[in-house]
């Protein structure tokens, strides 16, 4: 089971760092800004945003910790 003190990590880094959250059923969430999750004891909010307003969500997950398997920092995509 994932800590919500192992999610924090990620979405309090300073300089903070995009991320990606990878579940058990295969399922994986992107997080590129922190304020696209809010941790809770169980579970954590994934929300995705309208992209013209970044301050209005258009859609949540609501994802368990218990079965999160693990985090990985996202790689800067290659310019060509």
């Amino acid at each position: 089971m994932m800590m919500p003190a192992s999610v924090l990590s990620y979405v309090r880094a300073q300089p903070f760092r995009p991320f990606r959250i990878h579940m058990a059923s295969g399922k994986s969430f992107d997080v590129r800004h922190p304020e696209m999750v809010r941790v809770g004891r169980t579970n954590v909010l994934v929300f995705s945003f309208v992209s013209d307003q970044p301050e209005v969500f258009d859609e949540w997950q609501s994802v368990s910790l218990m079965l999160m398997e693990t985090i990985s920092d996202l790689e800067a995509p290659v310019s060509s």
